[in-house]
């Protein structure tokens, strides 16, 4: 069996992860195209800024909705604890996911 890729062996390639992360970051709104970002690592930390920003929309939107509007229902404020939360993991992971990526950078760069 002959073949282009010896990864997939289908002859087809995989996206580039420029485009994966500039992919992700337009689903949640904005794009973080080549021409704004300078490396791949660059796209995804403004990929993560992005959804954060997104999110963050929603967590004020809501509390806006509870303290101007008088809208302290059950409803409204389980809707505000589950945002909050989601905004909670999303942080997490993206502080996460950024160090990781920038420790293992580092290290190939000393091993270079």
């Amino acid at each position: 069996m002959s073949s282009n890729n010896p990864i997939n062996g289908s002859g087809t390639q995989f996206p580039t992860i420029n485009n994966t992360i500039a992919g992700g970051s337009a689903a949640a709104g904005r794009s973080a195209s080549d021409e704004q970002s300078k490396s791949w690592f660059e796209a995804m930390a403004k990929a993560w800024g992005n959804a954060l920003d997104h999110q963050a929309s929603k967590v004020t939107d809501l509390s806006a909705q509870v303290s101007e509007n008088g809208s302290d229902q059950p409803s409204v404020m389980t809707q505000l604890t589950a945002e909050s939360l989601k905004m909670q993991f999303l942080s997490t992971n993206a502080a996460t996911s950024n160090n990781a990526v920038g420790q293992a950078l580092e290290t190939l760069g000393r091993k270079q």
